[in-house]
């Protein structure tokens, strides 16, 4: 059956939109790349671990939206122009990623290390990974880069911390879903993690 958006969901989502503004101010500039490491991937990621991947996705697009409307919520940088510039390829990807990490994550039924290896490899590879695929092209085009110099500046130097943010929203995923399962957030039936091991349905 088709459910409509609840507004506990929508709150929740709006909630995780301005979690992503609030660590955009965390940045720290590398001086060799217009890319900064950020916080905002992890607020990705916890959106999609979190809200699943109907409200993880709204929240992301949210951010996008609202920014293109002019609102400086980028790292203090709003409009067209700051999804256009050299990091925008990576924004425009946080939807899809937070839609993929929720749909896999809600189907994690263990707590086990089977189940943490699932959230993992969903918070690597559609959280971090899945950015790059369109980030690095548009990076390479946005500053007249060739491919070889976007991968130098826009890939590789990120990785390693990407791994630990990776770690870090599985952690959090899990311990916050025993305690706060989907549902609780969105208002709509999820599977949610239970500390004895399996998770159950709820309607």
């Amino acid at each position: 059956m088709k459910q409509s958006f609840t507004l506990r969901g929508v709150a929740f989502s709006a909630l995780f939109a301005a979690l992503v503004v609030v660590f955009g101010y965390v940045s720290i500039p590398l001086g060799f790349t217009p890319v900064p490491v950020t916080l905002q991937t992890l607020a990705v990621m916890l959106a999609g671990g979190l809200l699943g991947a109907r409200y993880g996705f709204f929240s992301m697009l949210l951010v996008i939206v609202l920014t293109a409307l002019g609102l400086p919520l980028l790292g203090g940088r709003g409009g067209i122009a700051a999804l256009l510039g050299p990091t925008g390829g990576y924004v425009v990807a946080w939807p899809f990623a937070a839609l993929l990490i929720g749909f896999v994550v809600g189907k994690v039924r263990s707590t086990g290390w089977a189940g943490y290896a699932v959230v993992f490899l969903a918070m690597a590879c559609f959280g971090s990974l899945l950015l790059y695929v369109t980030g690095v092209p548009w990076l390479a085009h946005a500053a007249n880069y060739p491919l070889s110099k976007a991968l130098a500046q826009g890939l590789y130097p990120y990785i390693p911390g990407d791994l630990v943010k990776a770690a870090a929203a599985t952690a959090m995923t899990v311990a916050l879903r025993r305690a706060f399962p989907q549902e609780r957030l969105t208002g709509h039936g999820s599977y949610a993690v239970r500390p004895d091991g399996p998770a159950a349905r709820r309607s």
